[in-house]
């Protein structure tokens, strides 16, 4: 059959790992595509010495390739917001395919991609865009379409679980194990989009599209970050049963779906609890399955590749299928119509359990008070902890809720951290059980 014609945007990291792996295991992508898929133009910024580009058509002009006729399909993996819109949207109106591992592109400019898409009859494939290696939005798009999904959660960012796993294992601060995963290339020189949590947001906004069948609304999403996290609380977790993890949460309810990313307690016999380093891994409910989970290399060169590539090898198969026929970009025809019915919730109308960790004076009656407001605001408490006081007569205590609003919960630490003997800030993680409930 006819070759399929690749155009690579981006020779970094990902872009490298494309170019090797569509090389060096030609033969056997060949056989399972029933085509060839070969390498017609690369364009980039620099040379990577891991490429051999010999004999390939170059440039550095990412809109050459979106318009070269040779090309049947564009891969972006330039990364970015505007520049890549503006690339994959030309690509589209030049009517070629397009596989992309940009979870930010999708996340914020999805609707809009996939609409012109549509109109121009051409497959947008993002396996890459979420978990990187792990095959995680073909299992919930395809393998798990027979099932109503009840609820998605995961680590999908490499850096915070790294982070995390380091100040669990060795008892070191946030700030000393980032500097480590910076020095290691896990972490940016600027690591916001990961330690804030806005990068697993726009993950798990992509996730909870094909779950559910809702438009992409990245906007919507509650972001929280690990920054807060200190190595006394990775250690009252885990004396108390939990282990800390930065969880994306999407949930289907009866009022909506949650869309959220903040740390996290989750018992310590739960399987995501056993993910460390930086590896990712997805669980998903659905109600003929059950509970599955989806575990592996979330970034990286090849891993990464691998899903790229994956992508390419369905539109090999499907790009002589007519449109209507093939997968639905996000899983669901009529998306936009679906999700009226599932509007995203605001996170103070979620409900789940608490940690809390406060500093009082140590004085009688202070924890009583303390009780008190959270009677008030309809808050119960399982469990209490009163360490011994600290220095200057500060007493440590750690509070442990049942599941209530989070509006109730926000008022009870106003009113407790306006206390007179309180000092400082009251700290507060969510606890999930992620269980079979």
């Amino acid at each position: 059959m006819k070759p399929v014609r690749v155009g690579i945007c981006g020779l970094g990291t990902v872009g490298g790992g494309t170019f090797n792996v569509l090389t060096r295991n030609a033969d056997e992508i060949t056989r399972r595509a029933g085509r060839p898929i070969v390498i017609e133009q690369v364009a980039h910024r620099s040379l990577n010495p891991a490429c051999d580009l010999t004999g390939i058509r170059t440039t550095n002009d990412v809109f050459e390739v979106a318009s070269n006729p040779d090309v049947d399909v564009v891969v972006e993996l330039i990364g970015g917001y505007d520049l890549a819109r503006d690339l994959v949207l030309t690509a589209i109106e030049n009517g070629k395919h397009v596989v992309t591992a940009n979870k930010a592109l999708i996340a914020v400019h999805g609707n809009e991609i996939f609409k012109a898409a549509h109109q121009k009859g051409v497959i947008v494939a993002f396996e890459a865009a979420v978990a990187g290696g792990i095959p995680v939005i073909k299992s919930l798009r395809e393998g798990l379409g027979a099932n109503r999904i009840s609820w998605v959660a995961g680590i999908i960012n490499g850096t915070g679980n790294y982070i995390l796993t380091h100040m669990r294992d060795e008892g070191r601060a946030f700030e000393d194990v980032l500097a480590e995963a910076q020095a290691l290339g896990y972490a940016e020189s600027d690591p916001t989009f990961d330690v804030e949590g806005i990068d697993a947001a726009h993950k798990l906004t992509i996730l909870a599209s094909i779950a559910y069948g809702v438009p992409l609304q990245f906007d919507k999403a509650y972001t929280e970050g690990i920054s807060r996290v200190t190595a006394e609380d990775v250690e009252q977790a885990d004396n108390l049963g939990y282990i800390i993890k930065h969880l994306g949460i999407s949930k289907r309810t009866d009022s909506g779906l949650e869309l959220r990313v903040h740390p996290t307690l989750i018992p310590k016999e739960r399987l995501l609890a056993s993910v460390h380093g930086v590896k990712n891994a997805i669980a998903v409910m659905g109600d003929a399955v059950g509970p599955t989970l989806y575990y592996g290399a979330g970034a990286g060169a090849e891993p990464t590749a691998s899903a790229v590539v994956a992508d390419l090898l369905d539109v090999a198969r499907d790009i002589s299928t007519e449109h209507r026929y093939r997968t639905p970009y996000l899983a669901f025809g009529g998306i936009t119509e679906n999700g009226e019915s599932l509007p995203i919730m605001p996170m103070e109308d979620i409900t789940t359990a608490y940690y809390l960790r406060l500093l009082a004076v140590d004085r009688p009656g202070v924890l009583a008070r303390v009780a008190s407001i959270l009677s008030e605001e309809g808050i119960s408490i399982e469990a209490l902890i009163q360490q011994e006081a600290t220095e200057g007569e500060l007493v440590p205590i750690i509070l442990m809720t049942h599941r209530t609003l989070e509006r109730n919960m926000n008022e009870a630490i106003r009113r407790i951290e306006s206390l007179a003997d309180i000092a400082g800030s009251v700290t507060r993680i969510r606890v999930e059980s992620l269980d079979e409930e």
